[in-house]
């Protein structure tokens, strides 16, 4: 194994070789045999790349880079289409630092949760808590943008007009999502977030996995996995598929964009110091679909929880609540396809993360962060995530570190 090839190959009986950034991390046997499952499927380009936060996930493994030629896998993208995140640092100019925040960083995060909605009414009433009551005019403005094309699906796939479209824009929320406050290695002050296409990327998906499946059965097609079911270029369903999931992605990207403005003001009215923010903001999706040339031919790339990371381009790796986070550059390593990992990954479920562990645990493994700390969010808890050190370590050569970010408030839904 040279330098360069820091992967390992996973043993498969038949199917495309996986390729896995894997050393010094664990990897569950559900995932490897869910990996192995999707090497089988004729259209996959080359090889399968996994990154070292990888784990066993709904649809397909989470961690995973899935380049195809000729169809696409619609649960392999998942439902929570352009998931991703966003950071911004304050300018040198104003140099905003930690000494700038205020002693206390409760009304911080209270400003945060009051300029943005988050979370969600546990009956997902007309009145969601987690979405805009009466829509600000800034949402409305991007809506306006994007309302052509979305009427282009809802023609022909009317179920998905009755979404929390427009009224999600803008907003977190729930699970692993989060806005934090981080400072970096000089102390330096950065917003963070992270989320997606919200309810109606939700929507897209699940319709457009439904439709797969129906063409699999319709075609007796012999899967490894039911939710490995695919669209193929041509069929009736992929143009359509192809052009909703780029409009989820655009909405995704959008999405973080309006909330980070809000956050931002939100800031200005807690922080009695005048700041502006870098003009270079890092805003990367990590769950999408994309076409991409890798190895002299146009291919269709899944990142179903990873990063682009071509040579220079940045990306952000989020830790866990209470873990670093990092700001990296990509060094374009061409057998992985040019990606990263999303994070640190998980090492259990949310229902045994919440059977093992107590708030006194989430109290103590979240010290010095000002933060939710109850029974709802200790499916968060930073021991149900892998080690973020090891995960940095396995990818060594396709990314580099240029910060290293600790949250200091942190809001979840």
């Amino acid at each position: 194994m040279t330098q360069q090839a820091r992967y390992e190959l996973l043993k498969t009986d038949k199917g495309h070789p996986v390729k896995m950034w894997t050393r010094g991390v664990p990897v569950e046997e559900e995932a490897r045999r869910q990996l192995a499952n999707t090497a089988q499927m004729p259209f996959i380009f080359r090889h399968l790349a996994v990154m070292p936060d990888v784990h066993l996930g709904k649809g397909s493994t989470i961690g995973s880079v899935i380049p195809t030629v000729g169809a696409v896998i619609p649960a392999a993208v998942g439902v929570d289409i352009g998931c991703g995140m966003m950071a911004v640092r304050t300018s040198l100019r104003t140099s905003l630092r930690a000494s700038d925040l205020p002693d206390s960083l409760g009304p911080l995060r209270s400003a945060i949760e009051h300029a943005v909605p988050h979370g969600r009414t546990a009956q997902r009433g007309r009145h969601d808590e987690g979405a805009w009551g009466k829509v600000p005019e800034p949402v409305d403005s991007v809506w306006a943008e994007m309302a052509a094309d979305f009427r282009r699906i809802t023609d022909k796939y009317p179920q998905l007009a009755r979404t929390n479209n427009r009224s999600h824009l803008g907003t977190l929320g729930t699970g692993n999502h989060f806005i934090e406050v981080c400072l970096d290695e000089t102390d330096a002050v950065w917003f963070m977030l992270h989320s997606g296409s919200r309810g109606v990327g939700n929507a897209i998906g699940t319709t457009f996995i439904a439709l797969a499946q129906q063409d699999m059965r319709r075609h007796l097609a012999n899967l490894p996995d039911r939710d490995l079911a695919y669209l193929t270029e041509g069929s009736e369903h992929y143009n359509d598929y192809v052009f909703a999931v780029s409009w989820a992605q655009q909405f995704a990207r959008r999405n973080r964009e309006l909330m980070m403005a809000n956050v931002l003001a939100a800031a200005r009215r807690v922080i009695g110091k005048p700041f502006s923010t870098e003009a270079q903001a890092v805003n990367c999706h990590h769950n999408y679909v994309q076409k991409e040339r890798h190895f002299g031919q146009d291919v269709l790339v899944t990142r179903k929880g990873a990063v682009s990371a071509r040579e220079g381009e940045l990306g952000i790796i989020p830790g866990s609540m209470g873990a670093r986070s990092f700001i990296v550059r990509g060094k374009g390593n061409p057998e992985s396809f040019c990606s990263c990992s999303h994070g640190a990954g998980r090492t259990m479920s949310r229902t045994e993360a919440k059977r093992r562990f107590s708030v006194a645990d989430q109290v103590r493994a979240t010290e010095g962060v000002e933060c939710r700390k109850d029974a709802a969010v200790i499916d968060e808890i930073p021991m149900a995530y892998k080690d973020i050190d090891a995960v940095m370590a396995a990818q060594s050569d396709l990314v580099e570190v240029v910060h290293t970010l600790r949250q200091v408030v942190c809001v979840k839904g």
